[in-house]
């Protein structure tokens, strides 16, 4: 079973995605939605993704509740921006952060938080040196990025995945 179907929970979403997005419940449909099913099940074996092991849920929790106000926070501060509120002399620009995190899904995590957080973006990260790259929309101090990634970011993920 485990040959036919790697991934189950996953090609059982992409077959109910398929069903959903074409609104239909017609035979065609069906056999379409299991073929995508499987072939999206196979696609993640080939791709032999590491074992995963989430560790400290309070952390877990901490995290996503400093990312939710820093999203929050975010938005307010681009909407001033944008609205043309504030301060007027903003510059944009890139900041590299050295970074300790190597763990392949901690550096997805901090990729989705980066970038889901209005006015910052996830430009390049170097695996080489560990050198992440962002965009920030309104770039006042460098070093307070850096001390804010590393500290507010970083440094839980290292406890989640390490």
């Amino acid at each position: 079973m485990r040959l036919l179907l790697p991934y189950p929970i996953a090609s059982a979403g992409l077959f109910g995605l398929w069903l959903l997005l074409n609104q239909s419940l017609s035979s065609g449909h069906i056999l379409l939605g299991g073929v995508v099913g499987l072939v999206g099940g196979w696609s993640l074996e080939r791709l032999a993704l590491p074992k995963m092991r989430l560790r400290r849920p309070g952390v877990i929790c901490r995290l996503g509740a400093s990312v939710l106000k820093d999203i929050l926070l975010s938005n307010i501060a681009v909407a001033r921006i944008v609205l043309g509120l504030g301060r007027r002399g903003w510059t944009s620009g890139f900041v590299e952060i050295p970074l300790e995190l190597r763990d392949p899904y901690g550096l997805a995590a901090l990729a989705c938080i980066i970038t889901s957080t209005p006015g910052t973006l996830w430009a390049d990260f170097d695996p080489a040196n560990g050198v992440l790259t962002i965009h920030v929309l309104d770039l006042v101090d460098r070093s307070e990025w850096i001390r804010t990634i590393k500290e507010r970011y970083e440094r839980p993920l290292l406890e989640i995945f390490a």
